[in-house]
């Protein structure tokens, strides 16, 4: 009899680890910008305790999150689709299973006084953080005008220093995302901002991507996350609750809430209804196939990696699919 008791024991034990070790939350890094600071909305109105998912939110610097989620610190990182390429050509494998926003004006040329277009860049020394997104956005805007990466000297310059690189005089425009775009116009009285990713729709998707190990064993969680995600968006689009939602995004980063909405006008930020068409494979930027592609070739282009990466491994759109 105290056997049959000390196996239901051991039995009884076994089965409460299991269920602990299944319980786990799923943690995911996130970092400010406003596609992704929206997932503070669903953190603070328990969208996903609604979902039926246990979820455990760390906020980095960006470069930060990537670092942790390649130590194998996070289940899922948001980042841009170009980066999620740059972190798996290191060995941090992911997929993109979210497709939160594209960047429709946040990210910026700005150039000093007396500059007012791309044109007018030919010659000059351009603050740039090579081999980031700024870099590609900058070749596309050259290419726009008539111009090449040789038209231009290009200074490597952390996204994060832009503003002061500029206001001292050592280039003649940069290359920025907000915040540091708009302190940099803020900072150079007459800087001008001369070209944006608003006039490049899809050269930016940020997205959320997860290690395929955590995606093969909790994909039914990763579905819940996606449905409390969309319920967040629900619930800044909808008039009734947008102030709130955005005082809540703005209280993350520390801003006013009438400073943020312009963050936010400047992102894109998806219903599911505007998402599943970028799902499609399809050539060029409104397609997070093509805008893949194109970011893939940027990165061998400039060595940010030597080898094409396998696009297809790195996608995943059927969670979302699925909504």
């Amino acid at each position: 009899m105290k056997i049959r008791k000390h196996l239901f024991g051991s039995l009884f034990a076994g089965l409460l680890m299991a269920g602990s070790a299944v319980a786990e939350p799923l943690k995911i890094g996130y970092s400010d910008w406003p596609g992704w600071v929206a997932w503070e909305i669903a953190i603070e109105k328990d969208m996903f305790d609604k979902a039926g998912v246990e979820v455990e939110f760390e906020w980095f610097d960006y470069v930060a999150s990537m670092d942790a989620f390649a130590a194998g610190k996070l289940d899922a990182v948001a980042m841009t689709n170009g980066d999620a390429l740059v972190t798996g050509s290191t060995g941090a494998q992911n997929v993109m299973i979210l497709v939160n926003d594209y960047s429709n004006g946040n990210d910026m040329i700005v150039a000093a006084p007396g500059i007012t277009s791309v044109k007018e860049l030919k010659g000059k020394k351009i603050g740039v953080e090579i081999g980031f997104v700024g870099h590609l956005l900058l070749l596309n805007a050259l290419e726009k005008n008539g111009l090449t990466e040789a038209d231009v000297e290009l200074v490597n310059v952390p996204t994060n220093e832009t503003p002061q690189v500029l206001a001292s005089g050592q280039v003649d425009a940069v290359v920025a995302w907000q915040p540091n775009s708009g302190q940099a116009l803020e900072l150079v009285p007459g800087s001008t901002r001369v070209y944006s990713s608003a006039d490049e729709p899809g050269l930016i998707y940020d997205v959320l991507a997860v290690s395929p190990e955590s995606l093969a064993a909790n994909r039914d969680e990763w579905k819940k996350v996606l449905e409390a995600w969309y319920m967040a968006v629900d619930y800044l689009n909808d008039p009734k609750t947008r102030e709130e939602a955005i005082s809540i995004m703005s209280a993350r980063v520390g801003l006013e809430p009438e400073v943020y909405k312009g963050f936010i006008d400047g992102t894109q930020i998806l219903t599911l209804e505007q998402a599943k068409p970028i799902l499609k494979k399809a050539n060029g930027f409104k397609s997070l196939y093509g805008s893949s592609k194109i970011a893939d070739d940027f990165n061998v282009d400039n060595k940010v990696y030597e080898t094409a990466q396998p696009l297809d491994s790195y996608i995943d759109t059927s969670l979302m699919e699925s909504l």
